[in-house]
């Protein structure tokens, strides 16, 4: 698996797949992002550190990943990820959060700002169609608002080829994302082992309607795979 990567179209930035104690909710019916996880906060600490050393700062801009929030990081990757963003000159870090840890953001922010860091939040929240967030893809967001979410996080992640959606329902939600937040980073549904599958209609649907409208938009990331930030892939280390 490849947990390092450099992202040089918009926004650029370097890019690390971390792992950590793995997210407490797992119950999103379409994710199995959650099996790259540990329980063992040493093993994740050496796996972490050995990804870390291959940050530059190439960018002054650093995103670390991982399989749910970055609370769920050890407190010694967190360090290494302060030391590491001191050393090379890191001044703007992109990090992830379910809602369900939003609380936990604040105390983060301060720490890293103490350091002259920003941290940038990206959460997952598939769509804002709150029903079918809630109902369907069973994401634990508690029918939060996008006006309720945009007090927590700076951007947003969508999740488009599921059945149910429609390029009205997806164009609306890229538009609500780019009315609340700074940026929109669009996954599209890929097979996996959840029991959630691509919904072919949906995706061609997207490809005809969606893609040619947003795809040079600067604030708008679309991921075609889940890979396509350059980390990721089948196997997890361990």
């Amino acid at each position: 698996m490849n947990r390092y990567s450099l992202i040089t179209e918009k926004n650029p930035r370097e890019i690390l797949l971390l792992r950590g104690s793995g997210c407490k909710w797992r119950k999103c019916r379409f994710c199995d992002y959650h099996l790259d996880f540990s329980r063992d906060e040493d093993a994740n600490f050496r796996l972490n550190t050995r990804e870390l050393e291959k940050v530059t700062g190439v960018f002054g801009v650093l995103e670390t990943i991982n399989s749910g929030s970055f609370c769920d990081l050890d407190a010694n990757s967190v360090k290494k990820i302060r030391s590491v963003c001191r050393e090379k000159g890191i001044r703007q870090l992109h990090i992830e959060c379910h809602w369900r840890d939003r609380h936990t953001l604040a105390e983060i922010r301060e720490d890293f700002q103490k350091e002259g860091i920003q941290v940038v939040v990206k959460m997952g929240v598939e769509t804002f169609d709150t029903e079918f967030r809630e109902q369907v893809m069973q994401k634990g967001m508690e029918f939060a608002s996008p006006e309720e979410i945009a007090q927590y996080a700076d951007e947003v992640c969508l999740l488009f080829g599921i059945t149910g959606q429609s390029a009205a329902s997806m164009k609306s939600d890229v538009e609500t994302g780019l009315k609340y937040f700074r940026r929109v980073c669009v996954n599209l549904m890929t097979e996996n082992t959840s029991p959630v599958r691509p919904d072919q209609a949906v995706l061609r649907s997207f490809f005809k309607e969606i893609y040619p409208e947003y795809k040079e938009n600067e604030r708008v990331d679309i991921l075609l795979e889940n890979t396509d930030f350059g980390v990721g892939g089948p196997e997890n280390e361990k």
